[in-house]
Formats: C-alpha cells, structure tokens, sequence
C-alpha cells in the first residue's frame, strides 16, 4: 500500500460507518482531533469517537477532495484536505464542512493514520 491508495481505502472504509473497516488503517497511538475541538488520544479512545459518530449519523456521506501532499517519505506523510459530510441526526438532515490535516506513518509496509486535525469551514 502507498500513502495514496492509504487515503483511498480510507476513504472506502469511512464510508462504511463500520469500525472494523476503519480499524486496520488506524495506528496505536492515533490522535484524532475533532472539529468541535474534542481530542481523543489512543485507539481506544479513537474508536469510541468513531463508533459514536457512526451510531449518531445515519446515512452518513463523507467527501474527502482536494487532497495536498505536505510530505511523502517512505516512512511518513502529511497531507492537507477539505472534507464534507451530510447525514440525518434524529431524523434532521445536518451537514458540515472544513479543512483537515492528516499524518500518516509507514509501519512493516503498512501506513496508518498517526494523526488527523479537522476544523470546521468558516
């Protein structure tokens, strides 16, 4: 896997809204910053974060586009995105928008999402 195809199957498996999907792409020690501003450290803690917004959103799209690689190393990479996302919360249509930033590290061929910072659109 390269760090490309990472934000591909990343992508795919966030678009599952299953946790078991998303869980091989995750590191460890991830750190996940939402943008609300909650921070949650370790995969425990990312995979309750996870699980919460699959459980709240139903029908949940989430649109990762304009993709800027900061660096691409063998064993990191940076990028830069916009995301949006567009589901129903207690039957009301809601959506939301911004920018993220994501960190990927490369481990025994595999890379994985170190970090991830999004903030909302202005």
């Amino acid at each position: 896997m390269t760090a490309d195809s990472f934000v591909t199957a990343y992508k795919a498996a966030l678009s599952t809204q299953e946790w078991q999907n998303v869980e091989p792409l995750i590191h460890t020690n991830c750190c996940v910053t939402f943008s609300n501003g909650t921070v949650h450290k370790g995969i425990e803690a990312v995979k309750a974060a996870y699980e919460r917004n699959f459980s709240l959103i139903k029908n949940e799209k989430y649109i990762i586009s304009n993709i800027h690689w900061l660096l691409q190393s063998e064993c990191t990479s940076v990028y830069t995105f916009d995301y949006s996302w567009s589901g129903e919360i207690n039957g009301q249509l809601v959506q939301g928008s911004g920018r993220g930033t994501a960190v990927l590290v490369c481990e025994s061929n595999n890379w994985y999402l170190m970090a991830e910072q999004l903030t909302r659109s202005a």
